[in-house]
């Protein structure tokens, strides 16, 4: 990684921030459902589920897509920025998580748009819009590097999901750091290799991640939004 001057980490610490008001704390990703199954019930269970969807799914499937963003973002290209959108959003694999995103990367769109960012205006009513498309936009254009920008962005997603976990199980805190250490490892491998990535070589399965998000739109009881 390259040295960040202190405004430029600032950025970054904002955009990764759980206090970024987009409202990601209020989704589990399915991970209620995996645990209303069985499928999730420890510590060691909830770091399988969270770091295998970031060494399989994030790794080969956000990750390079955020690349291309990032990149399109700053050629100013926003006809690639909105096809490899489109890409990313139809790569989820339950309504539920196409919801998710549009949620959020809408939300973030309204952010930066309020704090100047213009390219942000037009995504904030899109009928189909991804978070790590608006993630991308502002490590763009704040200048954030590309492997700091991703990093961060599989950092934000990471800690939301020990969140999450924290919240669904008898987890405490400690064991929640014990997750986030373990993650770290796994994240700096997964930016490297997923941006790394051929185009051709894009794409990810997680049939457990899709099938216990389409289980929560239908869950009975719910801590978390579908």
């Amino acid at each position: 990684m390259t040295t960040l001057s202190p405004a430029i980490l600032l950025r970054l610490l904002q955009l990764c921030s759980p206090a970024l008001p987009v409202g990601a704390y209020a989704y589990s990703q399915g991970l209620e459902s995996a645990v209303d199954r069985g499928w999730v019930w420890d510590e060691a269970s909830a770091g399988a589920w969270i770091l295998g969807l970031l060494n399989h799914a994030l790794r080969r499937l956000d990750l390079p897509v955020f690349a291309r963003l990032y990149s399109a973002w700053q050629a100013e290209d926003v006809e690639a920025a909105r096809r490899w959108n489109a890409r990313l959003y139809a790569s989820r694999e339950a309504a539920e998580l196409q919801r998710e995103d549009q949620h959020l990367g809408a939300a973030l769109a309204r952010l930066l748009n309020d704090l100047g960012l213009q390219d942000a205006t037009p995504w904030r009513n899109a009928p189909r819009v991804c978070f790590a498309t608006l993630f991308s936009l502002a490590a763009a254009r704040w200048d954030i590097p590309l492997l700091e920008a991703a990093t961060g962005y599989a950092w934000a997603w990471t800690e939301n999901q020990v969140v999450a976990a924290t919240r669904l199980l008898p987890l405490g805190q400690t064991a929640s750091q014990r997750l986030l250490v373990a993650a770290g490892p796994v994240i700096a491998t997964a930016v490297v290799d997923g941006l790394a990535l051929a185009d051709e070589d894009i794409g990810a399965a997680a049939p457990g991640l899709a099938l216990a998000s389409a289980l929560h739109e239908t869950q009975y009881s719910r801590l978390f939004r579908s």
